[in-house]
């Protein structure tokens, strides 16, 4: 075709001869429309760098009216021919404004970060710190532009009161953008001399006997799941999300053992769990009857997905103990019941090294040389301290009852 300017109307005219043929442009060298053999228009912009010695290529900028008109397309082209100019290949600088746009966007990225997190507690942690604090902030901001203003301001948003949520949204963006510092996503961590948030005071609530009792006794009307669940919290003394998200196919009755996978474990350790008479008793009447299901949820929901309703449950379940004889519980988190089981395994004596073990502590006793050379499993001094718990909380749920029970005839007389 002979070269013109390339206006809408020379461009809406144009036809197909049964071939692929080009029209270029009298004003911008390089500018022109592809009009392939079925009829197809589309702007290109063609260029050399480093003079006539180098490589001709090409770029399309688009389908004509798909959404390109004559006008955009010059202005783009004008684009492509000043970074010409300078040396810089249009080619490449599109496919780096395209990964920046798409594939650098803070809110796809964070979801490749999520699924590089090993350790479902780990990653369910992440997910939900990115998608419920991060992303509605950030949005999809490309990962090279977030500036440590950003992330301070990000982090001031989230209440004083909240020190646990503002440390840990911290450490969770700060080992996302170390991820990408490695992968060569990015040149810098925004989080370079940064401060860490102040480290949030070590909770030390334990429960007494007698609010362990409370708790027992409310779990039974908080609810079908979130009951038994904080039963087997009091009774194991594991971490609440291991617990939740229990498997029928982790349990053996036979054995009276729980395998904790190190997929569902915080530490990404695996860790087995003696099974004490109270905990066999809430498996057996979720399951109605010594026969477990081989596989599936512990606690699943109408909606056949995981229990997550704990904070809804807490509230039940203290409402509920505040109708019981002195059952006004000061403040409490459904982790101190670990704290509380650890507390009085060293009150019941046993050794530090097994509590540590009961509790899949990654502590002094199993780091360094110890975790290389010490592989004892501690399974039958675990076995036996569960045992000793179940025989302290039977006393002391019984002595509860009795306590209630005389409360009762008293009042009735």
């Amino acid at each position: 075709m002979e070269a013109r300017k390339i206006t809408q109307t020379v461009v809406d005219g144009l036809t197909s001869s049964g071939r692929d043929e080009f029209l270029w442009d009298t004003k911008i060298s390089g500018f022109g429309v592809k009009v392939s053999a079925g009829g197809r228009r589309s702007y290109v912009y063609q260029f050399r760098l480093g003079g006539r010695k180098g490589t001709a290529r090409r770029i399309t900028i688009g389908e004509h009216s798909n959404p390109w008109n004559a006008t955009d397309a010059r202005k783009k082209a004008e684009q492509f021919s000043l970074l010409v100019a300078q040396g810089v290949d249009p080619v490449a600088a599109a496919a780096d404004a395209k990964r920046l746009a798409v594939d650098l966007a803070f809110t796809a990225y964070s979801e490749k970060f999520v699924e590089s997190c090993e350790g479902d507690g780990w990653r369910r942690l992440v997910d939900r710190t990115l998608k419920k604090h991060v992303v509605p902030h950030l949005k999809k901001k490309p990962l090279p532009e977030i500036r440590k203003s950003d992330i301070t301001d990000l982090l001031d948003r989230i209440p004083q009161k909240q020190a646990a949520l503002k440390r840990n949204t911290f450490a969770v963006l700060r080992r996302l953008f170390s991820w990408a510092l490695g992968r060569g996503d990015i040149e810098r961590s925004p989080f370079a001399g940064m401060e860490t948030p102040p480290a949030v005071p070590a909770r030390d609530r334990v429960l007494t006997d007698h609010e362990l009792a409370i708790v027992w006794t409310a779990a039974a009307d908080a609810g079908s799941l979130f009951g038994p669940i904080v039963r087997l919290l009091i009774t194991t003394g594991q971490r609440r999300e291991e617990v939740t998200q229990m498997d029928w196919s982790e349990v053996n009755r036979t054995e009276a053992l729980w395998r904790l996978p190190k997929e569902r474990s915080k530490n990404n350790v695996g860790h087995v769990i003696p099974l004490n008479g109270l905990a066999i008793d809430i498996l057996d009447r979720i399951a109605r009857g010594a026969k477990w299901p081989r596989s599936g949820p512990v606690f699943m929901t109408t909606g056949q997905g995981p229990f997550t309703a704990h904070a809804r449950g807490k509230a039940r379940l203290d409402k509920q103990a505040a109708t019981l004889p002195d059952g006004q519980l000061a403040p409490w988190r459904l982790h101190d019941l670990r704290r509380t089981m650890a507390t009085n395994f060293q009150r019941l004596g046993v050794r530090f090294e097994v509590t540590e073990a009961a509790l899949n502590h990654v502590g002094v006793s199993r780091v360094g040389v110890a975790a290389v050379y010490q592989r004892h499993d501690w399974l039958a001094e675990k076995t036996e301290a569960f045992a000793a718990w179940a025989k302290h909380l039977e006393a002391v749920f019984a002595a509860a009852s009795a306590k209630a029970t005389e409360a009762t005839e008293t009042t009735e007389k």
